[in-house]
């Protein structure tokens, strides 16, 4: 049962409505994540930006989808997590690997270490390595999307986290 109420343009105030107002008038539909995080639009403002930004990364959007199924695996944000593992299928990411990646793996070596990677920003990124980030430049990663983890993380973090406060399920979701 969700905690926080949805909101819609007509019931938002302020920066939030018109934030809400755009994004109906351009997709028609807004998720329960969305309409429930313009409670604040500062957050609301903050995850819109910071989501289109990282449309931007040069990180394989394949790989970007393991990492975020591996951090909402830890986080415990079941519409996160269904959310990604959906986004990797239709990528054609295997079953297999979805379940490595829940794991905090891949049979991948070069994806299993930046999995690796992402997990340990997530739990303890005082624990990073100068050789971890030789051995990813090694496999083939760029500086550009080494830093691009931070970010694929950083926003799992803020929308893990946002949908545990607020109470949102997979049960519970109409749209993100």
């Amino acid at each position: 049962m969700p905690r926080l109420t949805r909101l819609t343009p007509d019931t938002a105030v302020g920066a939030s409505r018109d934030l809400l107002a755009d994004l109906v008038s351009r997709h028609g539909q807004i998720g329960d994540m969305v309409s429930t995080m313009a409670h604040s639009p500062a957050v609301l403002g903050g995850y819109l930006q910071l989501s289109r930004a990282m449309g931007r990364a040069r990180l394989d959007r394949r790989i970007s989808e393991r990492i975020s199924i591996a951090v909402q695996a830890l986080q415990g944000c079941g519409l996160c997590l269904d959310s990604h593992v959906n986004a990797a299928r239709a990528m054609g990411v295997d079953e297999e690997e979805i379940e490595r990646a829940r794991a905090g793996t891949s049979a991948d070596p070069a994806i299993a270490a930046i999995i690796a990677l992402a997990l340990q920003i997530y739990r303890e990124p005082t624990s990073i390595t100068d050789e971890q980030v030789v051995a990813l430049r090694e496999y083939g990663y760029s500086d550009r999307a080494i830093a691009d983890v931070v970010g694929v993380v950083a926003l799992n973090i803020l929308t893990g986290a946002f949908n545990l406060l607020a109470g949102l399920t997979p049960e519970s979701d109409s749209s993100v």
